[in-house]
């Protein structure tokens, strides 16, 4: 069964999925300087469901450090995706603004 389910996968979802992952290691850590927690999970999961695949390969290229102004800056910019904002407003999440730094 589970070399099925395996096998149901292709190696780009595979990288696509690990990515994503390792994507949220970067932008939880921001998103909480600005938001609670249950919040700022959901926030994430909106941002990073909606980057694309250029978006995720530059945020995980922060991953097991602290993210520096660009980072951030990019976790701004994604939040203001049309997409990722609709995903706020959806499950009832305020927006995340671009805030000087």
């Amino acid at each position: 069964m589970l070399a099925l389910l395996i096998a149901a996968c292709s190696p780009t979802e595979v990288v696509d999925k690990v990515g994503r992952r390792a994507a949220e290691t970067v932008v939880l850590p921001v998103v909480s300087e600005y938001m609670t927690g249950p919040e700022a999970q959901a926030v994430t999961r909106c941002i990073v469901d909606n980057a694309s695949a250029v978006e995720v390969r530059q945020l995980s290229r922060d991953v097991a450090v602290v993210a520096g102004p660009a980072t951030v800056d990019l976790i701004f910019w994604m939040a203001q995706n049309p997409a990722t904002a609709e995903c706020f407003r959806a499950a009832g999440l305020p927006p995340m603004l671009a805030v000087a730094l």
